[in-house]
């Protein structure tokens, strides 16, 4: 049970049980359960970034951005691995990194599906992945008729309407509607390829890149033409195969009336026609 001798942190408390948002943006129709959260929101409408780097001239929307980043000028590395010398400057690379102590480690799943094979380390995510069966999607968007069966979706969603991108790269100027987003993103200053291949030596940033790179083993094939046999690894490859069929090409040159059917053909006849605009 929650306690606190805080009033104001136990009305707080009490919102996430009822659902009350009582601080709504009067830029869009947001609401948050604290003022400190809808502060942080109007900055994404207003682009005040009040927290300055002294060492740069870099600034962020809030205060944890500033402090991921000055580890950048310090070299701090506050997060330490348990199990060897290595430590990082993000929580997340840490946990990222222990996986590589336990490939093998077995995650007990005992909460099960009764309409499928699937299992769940707890009662929550059997409850969202019962959703997929059911086709619940409890969560809608305020601002269009969009629905989903998770909240973590809908809120990600949300901030397409709002352009809100809370998650920031304390080493570039990028940042994410998703957590995830910033995580993959991460990998790419970091060099972290977590995913590795049981057939070869080839590891990836991405899993989905693992997927795809795992077809090259087993010959699968998902992404088939409905115009002919044609088959292929990725659903790009797919999309860019039925423009040979519609006719469509969707990637103009903006220096004369050519249109082709891939981004890669385009940037071919760019650098080869128009060199010098390139």
């Amino acid at each position: 049970a929650y306690t606190t001798t805080d009033k104001g942190h136990m009305n707080v408390h009490l919102r996430r049980h009822t659902g009350e948002r009582p601080f709504q943006c009067h830029f869009c129709p947001a609401t948050f359960v604290e003022k400190v959260c809808l502060t942080k929101h109007i900055r994404t409408h207003t682009g005040e970034r009040p927290f300055s780097c002294t060492q740069c001239n870099w600034s962020f929307s809030v205060k944890w951005s500033l402090t991921k980043h000055l580890r950048t000028h310090t070299g701090e590395r506050p997060f330490c691995c348990v199990h060897c010398s290595k430590s990082f400057s993000q929580k997340g690379n840490l946990k990222q990194h222990m996986r590589t102590h336990m490939p093998n480690r077995i995650i007990e799943r005992p909460f099960s599906c009764g309409q499928c094979n699937a299992s769940f380390t707890s009662s929550s995510k059997l409850k969202q992945h019962m959703r997929t069966h059911t086709g619940e999607r409890p969560f809608s968007c305020l601002f269009c008729n969009a629905s989903f069966s998770r909240k973590l979706d809908l809120e990600g969603h949300v901030r397409t309407h709002t352009g809100e991108r809370p998650f920031s790269c304390d080493q570039c100027d990028a940042a994410f509607r998703l957590s995830h987003a910033l995580k993959q993103h991460m990998r790419t200053h970091t060099g972290e390829r977590p995913f590795s291949c049981g057939h070869c030596d080839a590891s990836f940033s991405h899993r989905n890149s693992l997927k795809q790179h795992m077809r090259t083993h087993t010959g699968e094939r998902p992404y088939s033409c409905v115009h002919c046999d044609a088959s292929f690894r990725r659903k790009i490859s797919l999309t860019d195969h039925i423009r040979t069929h519609t006719g469509e090409c969707p990637y103009s040159c903006t220096h004369c009336n050519a249109s082709f059917s891939k981004k890669s053909s385009l940037s071919r006849h760019i650098s080869g026609i128009h060199p010098n605009e390139a």
